[in-house]
Parts: structure tokens; sequence; C-alpha cells
């Protein structure tokens, strides 16, 4: 089965439907799938629910569906950055499912490995526990999270060779390796695409059998707060 494809459009074919989950790779705007995300702003796919670290920014990566206002929710961990995430959250037009970020990081490891839910200490006594199943466990109180699966998951990698195989790179290594497991459907954005067998065996973070699409992409490359001094 060929699984790649000319460009972000074609990947994403035949899977986008109004009212979708998706997973998009990334923290801040490091190893984000932002071809992937442009495609999908550009399908006219709307009611949302995004399950990602952040949003971007206002006019890069999934801050791109906001402004489109295809994004219904949100389920994320930092908000910040973003002042149209902040300005129809506070107006009541975009629902937000707030996590902590190792919270959020396990529940969609605990989604791509089939676990419907795992108990944690963090958030005990605060906001993020009301509704929440509690729980002694050796006179400690911990609350019930739930794992957490997507329509489809957006990734990004550094290498890939042509049955999937993904190689991560320094911090972009971040969300992406566990999404790319917690989706129905996984479609994958590289930046450097080779024969099946270049890769090492041993340096591969995600096995093929987990990637169904695979495109090769360019990249801006953002940084989100450029910090300079004076020379």
């Amino acid at each position: 089965m060929n699984k790649v494809y000319p460009n972000a459009k074609a990947a994403l074919d035949g899977l986008v439907f109004d009212g979708m989950t998706i997973m998009a790779g990334g923290f801040g705007l490091c190893g984000i799938p932002e071809n992937l995300i442009v495609a999908l702003r550009d399908s006219g796919v709307t009611g949302v629910t995004a399950i990602s670290n952040n949003a971007g920014v206002d006019d890069f990566g999934l801050g791109l569906l906001l402004q489109t206002r295809q994004i219904r929710k949100m389920v994320s961990s930092y908000v910040g950055e973003n002042a149209t995430f902040e300005k129809q959250y506070l107006n009541g037009e975009l629902e937000l499912e707030f996590n902590p970020q190792g919270t959020l990081a396990e529940r969609i490891r605990a989604g791509g490995a089939g676990i419907p839910g795992f108990y944690t200490k963090t958030g005990v006594g605060t906001l993020i526990a009301e509704g929440k199943e509690h729980k002694q466990f050796n006179g400690e109180t911990f609350i019930l999270e739930t794992g957490l699966v997507s329509d489809l998951s957006l990734v990004k990698a550094w290498k890939a060779d042509k049955e999937g195989n993904l190689v991560y790179r320094k911090t972009a290594r971040n969300f992406n390796p566990m999404m790319a497991t917690a989706g129905k459907v996984t479609v994958v954005e590289v930046e450097e695409l080779v024969e099946i067998g270049e890769l090492d065996p041993d340096q591969i973070h995600t096995p093929g059998i987990f990637v169904d699409r695979i495109v090769v992409g360019t990249f801006e490359k953002r940084i989100e707060k450029r910090t300079t001094r004076a020379a």
C-alpha cells in the first residue's frame, strides 16, 4: 500500500468531516504539522474538537482555524500566546477542556494504548477535579482521567521511510509520538522521506504500523517568542 501523498491537501482527502475530533502535535510552535493544519483550514471543515497542547499563535498553527471559527472545542494544556483563543473563550464562543500538561500527555498515551482511564493525584483539590471520580489509594486521593482518541491525528516528524516509520528531532519529539498512536487515522508530514531500510531500526520512534499517510512538507519553523539583546 502506497502511503506517500503528493501534498497536504491530497493527504487529507476523504478524511475530514464536520464535528470531527483531531489531534495536532507540537509544543508551542515546535514540531507542529503546519502544512496539514493549513490544508485542514482550506478544507472548510467545521465544528472541530482539537486536542493539542496549545493553539499556536493568532496567525500560525491551530490559530489559523480559530481565526476562521472552524474549532468548536479545544482540549489543551497551555492557552497563552493566542489573543483569538482568549477572546473566543471569554465570549463563550469556544469550549475549553483544560488539562495539566502531564495529564494531557498521559490521556493521549492511554488512548493510544487502549487504556480507557487512569487515576492521578494531579489536579486534586482544584477546579480540574470538579465532577470527576475520586478514589483513595494508600490513604491518598486520586482523580479519574479518561484516555483520549481522535478521528484524525496530524503529526510532524523529521524523517520517515515509505512504510511510515518515523524519527523525530529533538524538541519536536513532544506530543507527536503519542498522538500518532491515538488516531483512528494518522497523517504525518515530514522534512525528509527515505527508502525503506535506510532508517536505523534502533532509532525509529514511531513504527509505521501507526501511520496511514505521509506527505513531505516545507516548513517555516517560526520562533514563537524572539528575544534579542543589543550587540
